[in-house]
This record gives structure tokens, sequence and C-alpha cells, in this order.
């Protein structure tokens, strides 16, 4: 992070030399206020109070560093920048009244015209009265995830020529996708078709048989032709019985 070192071009768009390699992808709205100060937490109130900050000016986001140049320049205060991987906790603070408000911890670097403090960071706040703050935010996050990963990937592919604790650790950023991940889309342009519900066959029921066809099956009855064994002997034994008791029932009447 430095204090006054960015290049102005005044008569520019933006009104900045660019480093190597450095696109400007977002700009925000005038009147955009600048605060960085202690961090309001320990150690942050037990170190030398600083204080630097701006009411009004614009608001810059490269693929390297965030930049901010006020409407009017002070002596403490001519512009300010920082490597976007030096910025760290960031969020944007939406109160019920007033502006909304992006903040982070900042990590100075030597000789960048803020003093280091005892604990690392100092605190850095981007006050949006004219909106942006979550356009900002959201292209500040996707940048940030792509360095992120493009530092990750140059240290597990090991060796590098940048110096021990440099934050792109010599990532070549005109290298880096920085473009938005593509909506979802139909691989089709046609309209959608719903799908066809299966066709579920009922199973059928045996039938049961006709009763014709059992009767059919069973062979028809015919009487026989001649008498059973014994059958005149049974006829005979029986007429001799009725009549014996005949005669006994006449007697008795008698």
């Amino acid at each position: 992070m430095s204090i006054n070192w960015v290049m102005l071009l005044p008569s520019s768009t933006p009104p900045f030399t660019p480093l190597p390699n450095e696109q400007t992808l977002f700009t925000s709205p005038p009147r955009i206020a600048l605060a960085i100060t202690n961090p309001a937490h320990y150690p942050g109130k037990q170190q030398q109070k600083f204080s630097v900050g701006s009411s009004s000016g614009v608001l810059y986001l490269t693929n390297r560093r965030v930049i901010y140049i006020p409407d009017k320049a002070a002596p403490d205060l001519q512009s300010f920048s920082g490597p976007i991987l030096y910025l760290h906790d960031s969020h944007v603070t939406a109160p019920f009244f007033g502006p909304n408000v992006w903040q982070a911890l900042l990590q100075p670097v030597q000789g960048g015209g803020i003093p280091t403090p005892a604990g690392g960071v100092v605190e850095l706040k981007f006050t949006f009265k004219d909106g942006g703050a979550f356009d900002f935010h959201s292209t500040y996050e996707r940048v940030r995830e792509r360095l992120q990963q493009a530092v990750q990937v140059s240290r597990e592919a090991g060796g590098t020529s940048a110096p021990s604790g440099a934050a792109l650790n010599g990532v070549d950023v005109s290298n880096v996708n920085l473009d938005e991940l593509p909506a979802y889309k139909e691989t089709s342009d046609g309209p959608l078709i719903a799908p066809i519900a299966p066709q579920i066959v009922a199973p059928t029921q045996p039938t049961a048989p006709l009763a014709v066809s059992q009767q059919s099956s069973t062979p028809a009855f015919s009487p026989p032709s001649e008498p059973p064994p014994g059958y005149e002997e049974a006829q005979r034994s029986g007429l001799n019985e009725a009549a014996e008791w005949s005669e006994v029932a006449d007697e008795r009447k008698a």
C-alpha cells in the first residue's frame, strides 16, 4: 500500500499511468470518501494514532490494484494505491440511514507512506455516497479470487524469479482470465419438451374356465344294459319277506 505513489495524468482516462499489463475493470461514481485509520480493535488502540483521508474522489479497480484519486489533492494525500492481494477481510456495510461503506484491512509495505502498525494492518474505508458499493465489491472479489488461484498454481509449480513475499509471486496478470463465468444455458435453443411418462400395462388376470368346457371334459353317464349280479335273488328275497309280513298282519287282524 502506498500514498502519493500513483503517476497521475489528469488529461487522460483514467487519469493515471497504468502498470505493465494493467487493465481498469471498475470506475466508481464520483463523491467517494476515503479514510485510512488505525484499527478500532486491540492492538490498534494501543499504537500511535494514524489517520488520512479525503471526503470526495474516484475509486478505480484494475487487475492488479485498487487506486483512489481525490477530487482535491492535499499534501498528505494526492493518491492512494494498493495491490489487491494486500487487502484482507473485505465487506460492505449497509446501514439503515446513510451511504454504504466498503471496508477492508490494509497491509502496508515498507516505504509506502503508511507507517506499519504493531498489528501489521490498518483499516481502509470507502464510502459510496452515490451508490456502487456492491458492484465494486463483486468485481473486487472475483478479481481477487482469480489472482489467488493463479498465485497458488504458480507456487505449486515451484520456482519463480519473484522476491519472497511478493503478492503476485511473479504471476503474469495478462494471462489470468478475469472474465465472468458464462451463465448456464440449455444446449438446444428450441422449446423444452416435457418428459413422457412410461406407459404402465396392467397385468392380465387369468380367466376362469367355462363351465361348459368342464362338463364337456366329463364323460356322459349311460345306464347299464344288464342288472348287477344277485339282482334277481335280492328281488325274490324281498318279495318273500313282503308276503310273510302280509300273512302275519292278516293273522293279527283275525
